[in-house]
């Protein structure tokens, strides 16, 4: 089997787009790479599909690795037939390569090991036969000085056939199937935890029962922790009855005492070796499907978060609110570089309210601020009616913002390179108010799980989770671009083909060099090769340079194209970009070459017309209702206008304004079933929201947007 073969099995794709697919990425281009500028070549695949030919790729490889090894252990073991062999390379399926590698597998001694050192394997041999009666004078032919008895003769001939059955590929399979389709999982409370606090939010599991295949991915997780916290203990079953007649009927083909033999090893296979094995590898399955389940809806959280709405390149002034310690307040330029920084006490226990009003109306017209930005953190509420009570002259825009991460930031060694005179509460400040300037340059400095978006992040596959989001960060930022000129060395590092060290080699450069005037300037700096400068070059904008190509999206190696177009309209390339008239009448038939073909030419035409445009929607000021401060002003029939600040698989969490957040089931969302929850909202979304129910002392509210 082939590569093309073995993902052609999971995805309708043809072969063609596959092996170009497959070809490109062997060459080192990037997923944002491929599906953007090679289309032609796969066929429009989008970053989804060309992400899943690559999985499914290295799942072929890990697979054909497995392989190599399996046969070179079995045939070291001078075990390997022809057959044997042949069984083997026809297999693409690792569950069913580790069954048939079991017997040869290296292991603790066994009952069965055991049973062979003392001679009993032919006895079993007889029995498994089922051709033999009298059982009892057979066994007796194989007492020796380490049989003392007929039955302990039987007992070892057991022993080996409950190996041999546990052995059996067929059984395993179908046994697995079963459990597949009925294991029931099961937990109950330990008794000497029950009672303490910790343990209160685990209650729903302290006796529960639910069909494996049927529990929500969010429900099992949250089981296995309560597991995990030594809360509860969970079990995986299947009927027990109908497990053994399943192997009986596979095995026992005679009526005579060789079957009652075979039965009693079958009862002890599956007690002592198959129950074990296969429930654990259902939950292990099961768990791989949740953890995918969480780490799908955390990757769209964060790709819905990271591509918020910017603000832009505005003048603004951002404050961390806080009640005792002060509110920190800073000022940044539209790059966003600090232009001043203090600490105002407009709240108890100060209350230095006058003085504080005339501070914040002073800096907004010094530094001829646009828009002030609050963390939503403790004293949000209570800062942004301060604020709105200024007499401001030209009034600016006010927008709450999410604090989520910004502590992490602020002492981390990005925020201390960036900022080296300046402490945490300061680099706070900053980062409240860059988040509102341009989310994704500002969050991609901050470790993905630490914003606050996650569903049971610390409980899934550690390694799948950085991948998935690490890949959701690189393609956010390719979708955008960057401008090469002041992206930090956290944003060029996500750019296709740029790396860690690549980014701060860039930066270096910059800070030697000065701005870079044109993209072919980026060969010049060390280590970035061609490659490099293929996969990067098209992402990285440079606005009011040598060439307004170099402020698009179209890739350099179209550049000649552009001017040929140009050239045949009789104007220079700068008259040709934005001139929608003009672009309309080309014809892109005209322009295909060997390497941009029809769809790459289209592209082309459609970035001419919007050059360098961002996809991301602008920032919406949003007001919270004035009369609620705290979850004490909540109560039952209230509708409030709120913003999702978190989406999981059974609903989404809404910010109404104050600390506590407020679940809106996936029963609430609207009217009808609902399957997925992002049909329905999307992270930052604008709601209106009815309170159901609050729970003042677990600090919980329940709200619907059915109204």
């Amino acid at each position: 089997m082939t590569p093309t073969d073995f993902i052609k099995r999971s995805l309708p794709i043809s072969d063609k787009s596959i092996r170009s697919t497959l070809k490109l990425l062997s060459e080192d281009c990037t997923i944002p790479f491929i599906s953007r500028y090679r289309k032609d070549a796969t066929g429009n695949l989008d970053e989804v599909q060309i992400e899943q030919i690559s999985k499914l790729n290295k799942q072929f490889e890990e697979i054909v690795k497995r392989k190599e090894s399996i046969l070179k252990s079995i045939e070291e073991q001078n075990a390997l037939t022809p057959e044997f062999k042949k069984r083997i390379e026809e297999s693409f399926d690792l569950q069913e390569l580790e069954d048939l590698y079991l017997p040869f597998k290296k292991r603790r001694k066994t009952k069965a090991d055991s049973a062979k050192e003392k001679g009993l394997e032919p006895l079993a041999k007889i029995i498994m036969s089922q051709n033999a009666n009298n059982l009892e004078s057979l066994a007796s032919k194989y007492l020796n000085d380490q049989v003392a008895s007929e039955e302990e003769a039987l007992q070892g001939a057991r022993d080996i056939m409950s190996e041999w059955i546990n052995e059996n590929t067929y059984v395993r399979q179908n046994l697995r199937r079963l459990f597949q389709r009925k294991a029931i999982i099961t937990s109950k409370v330990v008794k000497a935890k029950k009672e303490e606090e910790a343990a209160q939010k685990f209650s729903q599991y302290f006796d529960c029962q639910e069909s494996l295949n049927r529990i929500p991915s969010h429900r099992l997780l949250a089981m296995l922790r309560a597991e995990t916290e030594g809360f509860v203990k969970t079990k995986i079953e299947i009927d027990k009855d109908e497990a053994l007649d399943f192997i009986e009927n596979s095995i026992i083909r005679s009526n005579n005492e060789c079957a009652d033999q075979i039965a009693l090893a079958i009862k002890d296979s599956y007690k002592r070796l198959l129950e074990p094995a296969i429930s654990n590898e259902t939950l292990q399955e099961a768990k791989e499907k949740a953890d995918h389940k969480a780490i799908e809806i955390f990757a769209e959280n964060l790709r819905q978060l990271l591509l918020a709405p910017p603000l832009g390149e505005k003048r603004i002034l951002a404050i961390d609110p806080g009640f005792k310690s002060g509110c920190k307040v800073v000022c940044i330029d539209e790059k966003g570089d600090l232009l001043h920084n203090e600490t105002i006490y407009p709240h108890a226990p100060q209350n230095e309210t006058g003085m504080a009003m005339k501070k914040i109306r002073s800096l907004v017209n010094s530094f001829n601020i646009e828009a002030i930005s609050i963390g939503n953190g403790t004293a949000s509420r209570e800062t942004e009616f301060f604020i709105k009570k200024i007499a401001f002259d030209k009034p600016p825009l006010v927008f709450i913002v999410s604090e989520a991460g910004a502590s992490v930031y602020s002492a981390s060694k990005i925020a201390r390179d960036e900022f080296p005179s300046f402490d945490v509460t300061v680099r706070g400040a900053i980062s409240i108010g860059r988040r509102l300037s341009d989310p994704l340059a500002e969050l991609v400095k901050i470790d993905a799980k630490s914003i606050g978006v996650g569903q049971y992040q610390h409980d899934v596959d550690q390694t799948q989770l950085k991948n998935q989001l690490d890949s959701t960060v690189m393609k956010c930022v390719n979708s955008v671009g960057i401008n090469l000129n002041t992206a930090s060395k956290s944003l060029l590092s996500y750019v296709s083909g740029i790396g860690e060290k690549m980014a701060e080699n860039i930066v270096n450069y910059r800070t030697e060099n000065g701005a870079f005037e044109d993209r072919k300037q980026l060969k010049k700096v060390p280590r970035l090769g061609e490659k490099a400068f293929q996969q990067a070059a098209a992402f990285s904008r440079i606005s009011q340079g040598k060439n307004p190509l170099d402020n698009s999206a179209v890739h350099p190696e179209a550049y000649a194209i552009v001017e040929k177009m140009a050239k045949d309209l009789g104007i220079k390339t700068n008259d040709l970009i934005a001139n929608k008239e003009l672009i309309k009448s080309i014809n892109p038939e005209k322009y295909i070459t060997e390497a941009i073909g029809i769809l790459g030419i289209k592209d082309i035409l459609k970035e001419l017309e919007k050059p360098g445009l961002d996809p991301r929607k602008a920032a919406k000021v949003f007001e919270f209702d004035p009369t609620v401060k705290s979850i004490k002003n909540l109560k039952a029939g209230m509708i409030l206008p709120g913003i999702v600040n978190n989406i999981t698989a059974f609903g989404c969490f809404v910010d109404v304004g104050i600390k506590e957040s407020g679940l809106v089931h996936i029963s609430q969302l609207k009217e009808g079933f609902v399957s997925d929850v992002n049909e329905v909202v999307k992270l930052h979304q604008h709601v209106q929201v009815k309170v159901t129910e609050v729970d003042e002392a677990r600090k919980r509210i329940q709200l619907s947007m059915i109204l």
